[in-house]
């Protein structure tokens, strides 16, 4: 894999070129784009940065978190607070995912999504109102673990650290995930998945696929 360095503003000025004068694929008339990494890699820090170059490219962007859409705690931790299994496969709630923002932003779809379900530190419902992306906007999302679950999205961003660099860059609270980001890094195989990959072991100097 040929890597090329980059600033993490001109990362976020380059995809937003691309999307601004590409179509979407499939014949959509929205652009559906993920910043998949683990939080020590920071993927909502490029997803902002990503979002605020689009309006002055002509194209809205709306912003949503995976996190916004975890299941309720008491299905989540039904095993724990530290089930790695768990955090790998139930906390994501995939199927609201989709249907309050994917596919309706998807071909076909009415524009009309949801950008939060759930506060993930309170639990309780964020009653969010509904929103209205115009065609030619783009959904930004962002979180861990999102490739390898059959989500419906036109490009993704992988944000790869390497196992020592995840380790150590994850907080000492949240080291329990580890084994799950390796377990991701095995069977989703997100490096050949993704659509562009970002190099992010030094925080300071990025280098991305192009």
């Amino acid at each position: 894999m040929q890597l090329t360095p980059i600033s993490w503003r001109g990362l976020a000025a380059a995809l937003a070129e691309r999307l601004a004068t590409t179509p979407p694929p499939g014949g959509g008339a929205r652009w559906r784009v993920a910043v998949d990494g683990a939080p020590a890699a920071r993927p909502g820090e490029l997803a902002d940065a990503l979002a605020a170059e689009l309006p002055a490219l002509g194209h809205p962007a709306l912003r949503v978190r995976a996190a916004d859409f975890w299941r309720p705690a008491s299905l989540r931790l039904e095993y724990g607070h530290e089930d790695v299994d768990a955090y790998y496969q139930l906390w994501l709630d995939t199927g609201a995912l989709r249907r309050e923002v994917l596919d309706p932003l998807g071909p076909g779809g009415s524009g009309r999504a949801l950008p939060s379900l759930r506060d993930p530190a309170t639990d309780r419902s964020t009653r969010a109102a509904y929103v209205t992306l115009p065609p030619g906007g783009v959904l930004v999302l962002d979180g861990p673990l999102l490739l390898g679950q059959g989500l419906p999205l036109d490009l993704t961003v992988h944000l790869r650290l390497s196992p020592a660099a995840l380790r150590r860059r994850t907080e000492p609270g949240e080291q329990w995930t580890l084994p799950a980001y390796e377990r991701y890094a095995r069977e989703a195989l997100p490096e050949e998945a993704a659509d562009v990959v970002v190099r992010a072991d030094d925080p300071a100097h990025p280098a991305w696929t192009g």
